[in-house]
């Protein structure tokens, strides 16, 4: 188990570092277990993205907390995840980096790569020094959020491709 000043790090998982960067309040309704994921329609598209494909592939490795798409092994480890689109970048770069960064604290070299398979795209990810620490703030910052109260509904325009814009704009509090 990887240490942290005030907790553990493997205690997180990659959707919550890119939730982190979307919205704090999907961040955390979803460490809540208020998902309406499951059956969005976005999530559906994706999921048989990732399956049709990448059918020959070996789906979701699971390392602890820490769900990762698919792993290549050859000269050396790779990281894939699958994305449908780059609009979401800074987030999906971000959870590659938390993976990258578990792995490499327990003593995997590896790096990561991006596949965004509608745009035939493939953005490599390496985690740098400096990601490190950008990495930890953001652990220590999602602590915080999701020990705290549930965040105001704050209007983007990613809401409208969001499983949890109805349940943010319906008016009901918990």
């Amino acid at each position: 188990m990887i240490k942290i000043e005030d907790g553990t790090i493997d205690e997180f998982t990659g959707v919550q570092l890119a939730y982190y960067k979307i919205c704090v309040r999907k961040l955390w309704l979803f460490s809540h277990n208020i998902s309406f994921e499951y059956e969005h329609d976005n999530v559906q598209i994706g999921r048989l993205l990732h399956r049709e494909r990448y059918s020959r592939e070996e789906k979701e490795v699971q390392i602890g907390r820490i769900c990762i798409d698919f792993v290549h092994t050859s000269d050396e480890v790779v990281l894939h995840e699958v994305k449908k689109t780059r609009a979401l970048e800074e987030s999906h770069t971000l959870q590659m980096k938390y993976y990258l960064y578990c792995l490499t604290n327990s003593g995997l070299k590896c790096r990561g790569e991006i596949n965004y398979p509608l745009l035939n795209k493939k953005v490599r990810v390496e985690l740098l020094e400096e990601d490190k620490v950008k990495i930890e703030e953001a652990l220590k910052d999602i602590s915080m959020i999701i020990s705290g109260g549930l965040p105001s509904a704050v209007r983007s325009k990613i809401c409208k491709k969001c499983a949890y814009e109805d349940f943010c704009f319906s008016g009901v509090e918990i």
